[in-house]
């Protein structure tokens, strides 16, 4: 992670990629959105690539730390905890962080070094949640398809636009939300 004053160059390239995609972090877009100079970016950054590379260990990083804190059993029982997650993606829409993902995914289609930063943070998820549901009695290919839907599931449902309304949607949700959570596997 970045430490000190790069935070939030780093916190601007965020919001910048979010915006604009990897197009739009640009040193001289970021200055002035922080109200600084450029030279305030070369005493923390040699040059861009440094900054994206911070940007993507943040990310990565955060990502990985934030899936081992989600599915930490912490008392709950496995089912229990897969369905706290699901509650959390499901019902609250985080519209930037769906962003920032969505332009590092679009990101690691032509750059190799964002593309091994999302395979890290996608084999994280898939291998924490295929342990919760391994730990619900499931045999370990059956958990593994079961975490691959999973996730399938709560990157999908933020995408899709629903013109029922909030009561339909939430209806699916819930729905759909048992069964990735049925005994039966």
């Amino acid at each position: 992670m970045t430490e000190g004053k790069g935070d939030a160059w780093v916190a601007a390239g965020f919001a910048a990629l979010a915006h604009s995609g990897i197009e739009g972090v640009r040193v001289e877009v970021l200055a002035k959105a922080l109200g600084v100079t450029k030279g305030g970016f070369y005493r923390r950054f040699r040059d861009r690539a440094a900054l994206l590379e911070a940007m993507l260990a943040n990310w990565r990083d955060g990502r990985i730390a934030a899936i081992e804190k989600q599915t930490a059993l912490d008392g709950a029982s496995a089912r229990e905890r897969l369905k706290a997650i699901i509650k959390l993606y499901s019902e609250r829409m985080n519209t930037e962080a769906m962003a920032i993902e969505l332009a590092i995914r679009q990101w690691a289609r032509t750059d190799e070094t964002a593309a091994v930063a999302v395979a890290n943070v996608d084999a994280a998820r898939l291998k924490n949640v295929g342990q919760l549901y391994r730990a619900t009695g499931l045999p370990a290919e059956e958990a593994d398809a079961k975490a691959f839907l999973f996730y399938c599931f709560i990157f999908g449902q933020s995408l899709l636009f629903l013109e029922h309304g909030p009561r339909r949607r939430a209806q699916l949700l819930a729905k759909s939300a048992d069964r990735l959570l049925e005994e039966d596997g």
